[in-house]
């Protein structure tokens, strides 16, 4: 099992904080140990306080981590640009890398924006983007075809009024966006087909297939993306996409043959690609 004890993950409390919770018991650690978690007793931590001091409830938790599960479907948040994000079976896990993607975003977000978080999954980009702009007012809106992922959407949009619709892309928005969006992001499925088989167990086995496959390329996502994406954006309007350094040539040309002014941002902290394209 690879450990999720990554900066993607849950972060403990401070061992040191007056309100600490007791220890998680030995066996705990040692049982999530044993099963390859290389992070057992931070681990362990995060278990023990989701299960609340109930016995059974932990034991229940510690056998599902142990079993593979990712650590953020057990505990049923995820850490993402320092909010708390729900998650759970069946939804994609938001990325640490992808909070350069919500840096990006913020810095060309005015209050009072249109913000659209397209392919949402659990809609960490939108939530954090809001909570970016320090309390200025936005227009939030999600969109997944994921009916699963819609739904934890909803609960971490609706801090910021967000609303989220279901549906394929831009099928999925209503007529009153047309024309409106400042700010578009964008984390869809970039993996190649092939190389699905490559991913970590905790990724191919338990996070949903349409949020890792980008078909033959990794990108035909990002095409069908770019080619819709005019008609939504406000004139000045920006569409941001999360895309690998190998494959941002090809991510940039689609939004340049979608008629936008398009330039590459990267992240070497965090291993992150970010391609902007403008609407003029």
């Amino acid at each position: 099992m690879s450990s999720v004890a990554s900066p993607s993950s849950p972060s403990p409390s401070s061992p040191s904080s007056p309100s600490s919770p007791p220890p998680p018991p030995a066996s705990v650690v040692d049982a999530l140990r044993a099963a390859g978690c290389v992070f057992a007793e931070e681990e362990a931590e995060l278990l023990s306080a989701a299960a609340a001091e109930d016995g059974a409830e932990l034991a229940d938790l510690v056998a599902r981590r142990a079993a593979g599960e990712p650590l953020e479907h057990v505990v049923g948040w995820a850490e993402f640009c320092g909010l708390r994000m729900r998650v759970g079976e069946g939804a994609f896990v938001p990325r640490r890398r992808t909070e350069f993607l919500v840096q990006e975003a913020v810095a060309l977000a005015r209050p009072g924006a249109v913000v659209l978080d397209l392919c949402c999954g659990v809609g960490a980009l939108g939530a954090a983007v809001a909570a970016g702009l320090g309390g200025a007012p936005v227009e939030l809106h999600a969109a997944d075809i994921d009916p699963v992922a819609a739904a934890y959407a909803r609960l971490n949009v609706a801090p910021y009024g967000g609303r989220v619709h279901e549906g394929d892309l831009y099928e999925a928005l209503p007529e009153t966006l047309r024309g409106r969006v400042d700010v578009l992001v964008v984390n869809a499925p970039y993996v190649p087909s092939r190389e699905i088989a490559l991913l970590p167990a905790e990724a191919r086995d338990h996070e949903p297939l349409t949020s890792l496959d980008g078909g033959p390329d990794g990108l035909d996502i990002h095409r069908r993306v770019a080619a819709g994406a005019l008609p939504w954006l406000a004139p000045g309007g920006h569409l941001l996409i999360e895309t690998s350094a190998r494959q941002s040539p090809q991510t940039a040309a689609a939004l340049t043959s979608a008629g936008l002014w398009v330039r590459a941002r990267t992240s070497e902290e965090l291993y992150a690609t970010v391609v902007i394209g403008t609407r003029a």
